[in-house]
């Protein structure tokens, strides 16, 4: 049989695809929420641990903005795309600060979300596994969460599991919105625990 040069392929599809990311300066969680594919399984693959099937390819092709030849590596070098410098935000695109940095579990990360200068349209959603929890910090942020729509302003919190269609925008208008989410891809939840009861 003759070699097409497919064999080496899933070898170095890992190292390929963490590079992709770190070009366009992505985090793996900013990845995980973009594609709504678990933080795990991006870990994994990008580790050699797991072997991407053909839709998270097609998934994170469209987060990356390239094609499926590029992410395998089986664009000839003449015709390869030249190296992008980190993609640099433009200063009205939302913010995300990751807080934690291990894999897999419980992951939280800070979120800031521009000031509008008007009222927003109703948020874009989107669905994925996992359970999150927000909190407000600062501002007033619109929660959309399936037809349902919520307001919530600082100190105020909301949980839902996130295969529920949800999306959020700045309240609006007024200054940024702060908010704190903590996120549990395979569906993990915080645990509430309280003092015993003074005798």
């Amino acid at each position: 049989m003759a070699d097409d040069g497919s064999e080496g392929v899933p070898a170095g599809m890992g190292a390929r695809l963490r590079a992709r990311r770190e070009a366009r300066g992505h985090t793996l969680t900013e990845v995980s929420r973009a594609s709504g594919i678990a933080l795990s399984t991006l870990s994994r693959v990008e580790n050699g641990r797991r072997r991407p099937n053909l839709e998270l390819l097609l998934r994170l092709a469209k987060v990356y903005g390239a094609t499926l030849d590029e992410l395998a590596g089986t664009v000839p070098a003449e015709v390869e795309r030249p190296h992008r410098p980190p993609r640099r935000r433009p200063v009205d695109e939302k913010a995300v600060l990751p807080l934690t940095h291990y894999v897999g579990g419980v992951h939280a990360h800070k979120h800031v979300l521009p000031a509008t200068d008007g009222p927003p349209p109703r948020p874009r959603q989107t669905a994925h596994e996992g359970h999150e929890w927000l909190c407000v910090l600062s501002g007033r942020l619109w929660l959309a969460l399936g037809a349902h729509d919520l307001v919530l302003t600082a100190g105020e919190v909301a949980e839902f599991d996130t295969r529920t269609p949800h999306g959020v925008a700045n309240a609006g208008p007024g200054g940024p919105v702060e908010y704190l989410v903590v996120f549990g891809p395979q569906g993990e939840r915080l645990r509430h625990r309280v003092l015993p009861p003074a005798d």
